[in-house]
């Protein structure tokens, strides 16, 4: 569970009744992708050949552009996730990351879903007894990578939803 019960209006678009203009949440989708194309490679060293969460990453982007619907980046997002369903491990956080990535054109506040994943994936990936700090380093570059408009706004969410993405925003 990454989502909280009760949605924050900062990650609800103005034309649903939140707050959120369009243009943080086309921030908030590249950000997104950013933190999960920075992993891909540990899910493609596994599965070189699925394409799925690399085309949910470039459906974000492409969303963001405008060449794509949400139904289409929330769709292929859902199948970056179908290519987790029988892995474990850093491979499966990776395209769990892509996934959520694809998902932040439908709900923003999958944000912070491509974020932890990522931030999994970086811990899984770690030789015996460097998980934590490996963890730390990828939460601290994904910060690095948050445009200005959005840094806040991330980071409150980060501190208000950190307890349901596995602590893993303390870094």
């Amino acid at each position: 569970m990454i989502l909280p019960e009760v949605r924050d209006p900062r990650f609800v678009t103005v034309r649903r009744g939140g707050t959120l203009t369009d243009a943080d949440h086309h921030l908030l989708a590249l950000w997104a992708a950013a933190c999960a194309e920075h992993v891909l490679p540990l899910f493609a060293s596994v599965r070189p050949d699925d394409p799925r969460p690399r085309e949910a990453i470039e459906h974000a982007r492409a969303w963001v552009r405008g060449e794509v619907g949400m139904m289409q980046a929330r769709a292929a997002g859902g199948h970056a996730m179908g290519a987790a369903r029988d892995l474990r491990g850093a491979a499966r956080h990776a395209a769990y990351a892509a996934g959520q990535a694809g998902a932040v054109a439908h709900v923003a506040a999958h944000e912070l879903g491509a974020a932890a994943y990522a931030i999994k994936a970086v811990r899984a990936a770690a030789p015996g007894g460097e998980g934590e700090t490996a963890g730390r380093l990828e939460c601290r570059w994904q910060r690095e990578q948050l445009p200005e408009a959005i840094r806040e706004l991330v980071l409150d969410d980060q501190r208000l939803r950190n307890a349901i993405c596995w602590s893993v925003f303390d870094c």
